[in-house]
This record gives C-alpha cells, structure tokens and sequence, in this order.
C-alpha cells in the first residue's frame, strides 16, 4: 500500500513545491509560467500525443476504450442540460457546471500520475485515454467559453470562432494526424521518432513543475463555492466513469485509467482561459487549487476503490 502512495504522491509534491519554491526564491518571474505553459502545449505534448498514436494499433479494442472515454463527458453534459432545461437556471451557472466537469487535466496532472502508479505500463494506456477524452473535452469546453462570451450575439459566429480555434489547436492536429498515420501505417523513421520520444517525455515533469509555478502568488477566493464544484472532478464524473465501464471487457489497468482520468484535478489552462475571457476568474483559480492540491490523496483515495492496494 505504502509504495504506491509513495510512487504518486511524493514525485508530484517535490515537482510542485519545486515549482511553487522556484517563484517563492524570485528564480522565475510573474509570467514565466506562460513560457513553461507554450512548451508543453506547442512541442513535449503534441510529440507525445504524435509519436504514441501513430505507434498505436486501432483494433475495435482500441476505438471501445475511447469511446468508453468520451461516454462519461457526454451523459454529464446531458444531465446538465436536462437540468437546465427542466429548471430554468443560469445559463452561466450551466457554463460553469459544464467547465468544471468535463475540462480535467489530462495531459499535464493524469498522464504523470497513472506513469506513477503504473510504472512500465501505465502511460501508453494514459496517453491514449488522454488523447481521445481531450478531443470530446477540449472541443466542448472552448465552444463553452465562446458561448459564454457572446451571450445573446449570433450562435453561428461563435461556432465558426470555435471552429477556427480547433483546427488551429496544436493537440488536436497531433491527435488527428497520429490517428491518419497509423491507420494507413505509415511508420515515422527511427531518426524522427527518438527526438520527439525524448521531447515527449519531458511532459510530465514540466507539466508538474509548471503547477507549482502557477499556483503562487495568485488571489483565491470563493473557496466554498470551489470546494463544492470540485467534487464534480473528484466524485460525481469517476463515478459515472466506474458505472460506464462496467459495460466494456477493459483489464484492470484500462478501466482504472479511465476511471482515474475523468477524476483528475481541472486543467492548469482554465486559469488562462477564464482570465481570457473573464470567466469566474476568482472561483476557477480556487477550484484548481482545490482540486490539484487534493489529488494525491482522492486519486490514491480512487486507486484504493479500484483494488490497487
């Protein structure tokens, strides 16, 4: 029991704090984060996404564990709906319910954590799983942000503005063209493949430090009302994960990836985007604090659920 906790929680506290210590000490500025942020969004995360999925083999197992993935996003963003439908509330109230559930850090808190506590075999599953709940998550949470930001303007406008920005959107070209290559097996040369191996093995521990480095000096408050919007990360969409992927014939290593990364903290990125676009700034940088400072401890929390202990 005790190696486990010691594989995920200790790599992810001494990357964080070293990140926290590096903004404490003045070694990195206000500002730097975004400099840490563009490398692992624009090269170590694309190579990785990249060079994985044109190494994957797409068996009907393969596409059944993606879209075991994306089923918890959808039936969340049904219920919300429903409820909205049925009770009349806020549309911003929708938004951040919606924001809070389905934008989790996949790539940069849950590909580290599961490689942590599943040395050997646990990040090829991760990126996987990754790769194909970001597509669903990610497309969905910027049509979100931009339906928030037009309000009552014309729907079409903001549809072409999300359009844009997903064929613009450096993990989405990576996924897809991953996916192209290897379903018409086209195999990267050897030449290529190890740089961008070695540049997508850097994503963990920089998307780890860069953590550390985002969360000091920041203003948190609403805390109660973030407290209770993480528990849609932290319970309410593992749950619906667990329950999903009872219907799959996953092993033991496949669903509890997957239960695991619909329970990851909110993504590190919310804090630029909700800052972007104004939204909920104070609630959404509490909510990450909240969420990724609780992760070690609901996620082994999870883990032992799972029977990994």
């Amino acid at each position: 029991m005790s190696d486990i906790i010691l594989r995920t929680i200790i790599p992810i506290l001494l990357l964080m704090g070293t990140g926290f210590l590096s903004r404490k000490l003045g070694i990195l500025k206000s500002g730097d984060e975004r400099i840490l942020s563009a490398y692992v969004y624009y090269f170590a995360l694309p190579a990785l996404f990249f060079v994985n999925m044109t190494e994957t083999n797409f068996t009907e197992g393969t596409l059944r564990f993606m879209l075991a993935g994306i089923i918890p996003i959808l039936i969340a963003l049904t219920i919300y709906t429903s409820l909205y439908l049925v009770f009349k509330f806020s549309k911003n109230i929708l938004y951040l319910l919606i924001l809070s559930t389905i934008f989790g850090s996949l790539a940069f808190f849950g590909i580290p954590f599961i490689a942590f506590a599943f040395p050997g075999t646990g990040e090829p599953v991760a990126t996987l799983a990754a790769a194909s709940i970001s597509i669903v998550s990610v497309t969905i949470s910027i049509t979100t942000l931009e339906l928030y930001r037009l309000q009552q303007s014309k729907i079409l406008t903001g549809l072409k503005l999300v359009a844009q920005r997903l064929s613009k959107n450096p993990l989405i070209l990576s996924i897809f063209f991953g996916i192209l290559l290897s379903l018409i097996k086209i195999e990267i040369p050897t030449p290529i493949s190890q740089p961008l191996h070695m540049l997508g093995s850097t994503t963990s521990t920089v998307a780890i430090f860069m953590l550390g480095v985002f969360l000091y000096g920041r203003k948190y408050t609403n805390i109660s009302e973030a407290l209770k919007l993480s528990m849609l990360r932290i319970v309410f969409l593992p749950i619906v994960a667990f329950l999903t992927t009872m219907l799959f014939d996953f092993s033991t290593l496949e669903r509890s990836a997957l239960i695991l990364m619909h329970g990851m903290p909110v993504a590190i990125s919310m804090i630029v985007l909700s800052e972007r676009y104004s939204f909920y700034k104070e609630t959404i940088a509490s909510l990450i604090l909240i969420s990724s400072l609780g992760a070690g401890l609901y996620l082994n929390l999870w883990l032992l659920l799972l029977g990994h202990y």
